[in-house]
C-alpha cells in the first residue's frame, strides 16, 4: 500500500513537516518519489518511522537515532554495537 506524506503523518500522529525534516536529516532510507516528485511512502517506511518515533520517546537525540539506523542498515553484524 502507498501513502502520501499527509496520510503517513496522520498514521504516525506527527506533522508532515516532521517527515520532511527526517528525510532531509538522513533518518529515512531513500523514499520513493512519484513522477511529479512527491514522496510516496510504503508500509516498510511506516515501520521505519515507527522505530524512529519509539527511539525519540526514549529521549534519544536525532544524531544518535541516525547512527543507530545506519548501523541497522548494515545488518546483524552490528547488533552488539547497537
Amino acid at each position: 500500500m502507498t501513502y502520501t506524506i499527509s496520510e503517513m503523518a496522520r498514521l504516525l500522529g506527527v506533522a508532515p513537516s516532521t517527515l520532511r525534516y527526517y528525510d532531509k536529516e538522513g533518518l529515512l532510507p531513500p523514499i520513493e518519489r512519484s513522477a511529479g516528485g512527491i514522496r510516496v511512502f510504503r508500509d516498510k517506511d511506516y515501520e521505519w518511522l515507527r522505530i524512529i518515533e519509539c527511539l525519540k520517546q526514549t529521549g534519544m537525540q536525532l544524531r544518535d537515532i541516525r547512527a543507530y539506523l545506519q548501523l541497522t542498515l548494515q545488518g546483524d553484524k552490528t547488533i552488539s554495537e547497537r
